[in-house]
């Protein structure tokens, strides 16, 4: 059973985050509930790696002292499954955004879209979003987008180890991903339509492992509430 000193002294908490949440609403969500059930003032509680409100999966959850081996856990390689949608680009690269062009699919093929991945592999030059929350300036991305200021965004090198296209289904292809720190799958599915002469935004993302950490051993937010209300081990 963890105690009060158990999460101060550190704990590690594998959640899986639900569709819709920011990484900080969770972050907010479980500090509360361990103040509450401890009737603690004060605790330390961060995430190592933010997952976008429209994707799922695995959050590492730090809370005290263990909130100082976020940065080593930030770093460690990531593997996302999800579906890029061709056919159309959004200038968010996801669905936070309208369509704003539309392509034709007729001279996409399976051989093609397969073939395509091979471009991503390796190290690569990446630009991030302008939606998303990467400060120029003293100022998010996002800002600039939203007020419909066009901002100078430097393309930035990552890793991809491994692109598997997992199913095809046009305008629907799913994947899966093996990437380091820094990654953005927004991108990668936008870039990913630009390769094929053509649009593609991502219309869903999971993130399923940090390092040696697995989604299918977190728990979802309702479930750590549950567990800490009723004193039973969180994993």
């Amino acid at each position: 059973m963890l105690t009060e000193q158990d999460f101060k002294d550190g704990q590690l908490i594998l959640i899986d985050k639900p569709l819709h949440w920011t990484s900080f609403q969770v972050v907010n969500k479980l500090r509360w509930l361990i103040r509450k059930n401890f009737k603690i003032k004060k605790i330390k509680v961060g995430h190592a790696g933010t997952l976008d409100p429209l994707a799922t999966g695995l959050l590492l959850i730090c809370t005290g002292k263990f909130t100082k081996k976020i940065e080593s856990l930030q770093g460690q390689v990531k593997e996302y499954t999800g579906v890029i949608t061709l056919g159309a680009t959004t200038p968010s690269y996801d669905l936070e955004t309208e369509i704003d062009q539309t392509f034709s699919l007729d001279t996409i093929t399976e051989e093609a879209i397969r073939k395509t991945t091979h471009q991503f592999i390796g190290s690569i030059q990446q630009q991030p979003p302008v939606f998303s929350a990467l400060k120029k300036e003293g100022k998010r991305l996002y800002e600039y987008a939203r007020e419909g200021v066009e901002v100078d965004i430097p393309t930035r090198t990552v890793e991809i180890s491994e692109f598997e296209i997992t199913k095809i289904s046009l305008p629907e292809v799913h994947f899966r991903v093996v990437c380091s720190k820094g990654t953005y799958i927004r991108s990668l599915a936008h870039d990913f339509g630009k390769a094929l002469d053509n649009g593609g935004h991502l219309t869903a993302l999971r993130r399923t492992k940090i390092g040696d950490y697995r989604v299918e051993n977190g728990i979802s937010v309702v479930d750590f509430e549950h567990q800490i209300q009723h004193k039973v081990n969180v994993p």
